[in-house]
């Protein structure tokens, strides 16, 4: 089982891009950094919790949406590559079939490389987020009124969904607007159908 285990997880860090990994650690870093920085600048006066902030319920909506994304996302990996594969999934927008569409990308086709930097941008934005909510939201007066709040877990929870979404969104748009990867062997339209997706 170990064995197992191990040699999984070695097969999935050989798929991982280092420049495209290392890029969303250090984002997620600078998050946490930054918001320790704003939570030693919190303000000793405790708001008081506003009723109907917590957006429980449009954050359900959030929450089937996600489901109907990940479903979609995941039909598309499986369409492309079968079960059992070992090919990224979740991970693949840090992988190294990305990361050279990417390159592809941005040398061939200057248009579709200026479209890609929103959604990039945005996938990017996820990671610092999700790392600044960590260390901000322990000021109770950044949860309070947030959505999810008044506590940190609740806070914490909705934050991160928010952001799975939109990094989900972020990476589907990139899937479409990207070049097939030019390591896939085969024909151009094979190249389409074969070429792994930033969520596939």
């Amino acid at each position: 089982m170990n064995n197992n285990v191990a040699a999984k997880a070695h097969r999935t860090i050989g798929q991982l891009s280092l420049p495209l990994s290392v890029t969303a650690v250090a984002l997620f870093a600078v998050g946490v950094l930054l918001g320790w920085v704003a939570y030693l600048h919190r303000s000793p006066i405790l708001a008081r919790h506003v009723p109907g902030t917590s957006a429980w319920w449009q954050h359900a909506v959030v929450a089937v949406v996600g489901c109907v994304l990940f479903g979609y996302a995941r039909r598309q990996h499986l369409g492309r590559h079968g079960r059992g594969s070992g090919r990224l999934w979740l991970l693949a927008p840090l992988g190294r079939p990305a990361a050279r569409r990417i390159a592809r990308t941005v040398s061939q086709a200057r248009g579709r490389a200026v479209v890609m930097l929103a959604p990039v941008a945005v996938f990017g934005y996820c990671f610092y987020r999700v790392g600044r909510q960590i260390t901000e939201a322990l000021d109770p007066n950044n949860t309070v009124n947030a959505w999810g709040g008044p506590t940190y877990l609740g806070a914490m929870a909705c934050h991160y969904l928010d952001c799975t979404v939109l990094a989900l969104v972020a990476a589907l748009l990139l899937d479409r607007i990207l070049l097939p990867d030019p390591g896939q062997r085969g024909t151009a339209a094979a190249g389409r159908r074969a070429a792994p997706a930033p969520v596939a």
